[in-house]
């Protein structure tokens, strides 16, 4: 989005990725009870990566790429603390984790690997979600 929003539109759009990271959570749990873990990896990823959009874009923050996402989630918000690193160490491995079984052959997630990240990825959601809505309250006062 290269255009300049104003603070409603931001705002609207904000709450957008976040509801899209909602769906994307539920659309992972649904790969999970079908035996599409592949899947439900890339759409666990995808749920974060929508919420850590929202967060950028709360603060203006610029990010056109993956990398770029993660990248900007470190320097603004690991680095001072504001994250903690348990949180973007499951960033880092769910953004690996659906490069390598989108894109590379033979590369295969199981049952116990998916509920793991399951509950580590709604947790990063949910970090970020409090971290917006604390910032959104600040601003309001």
């Amino acid at each position: 989005m290269k255009e300049t929003l104003d603070d409603k539109s931001r705002c609207d759009l904000v709450k957008y990725r976040l509801g899209r990271a909602s769906e994307t959570l539920d659309e992972a749990r649904l790969m999970h009870s079908t035996a599409h873990y592949n899947t439900a990896v890339n759409r666990l990823y995808y749920a974060c990566f929508y919420a850590v959009n929202a967060l950028l874009l709360k603060y203006g923050i610029p990010a056109h790429t993956h990398n770029g996402t993660k990248s900007m989630l470190g320097l603004h918000f690991v680095s001072n603390g504001k994250i903690p690193q348990s949180d973007a160490r499951i960033y880092s491995l769910l953004f690996h984790m659906r490069n390598s079984s989108d894109y590379d052959d033979f590369i295969y997630c199981d049952k116990a690997m998916v509920e793991d990240y399951i509950p580590k990825a709604e947790a990063f959601i949910e970090h970020i979600k409090e971290l917006i809505a604390i910032e959104t309250e600040e601003s309001h006062t």
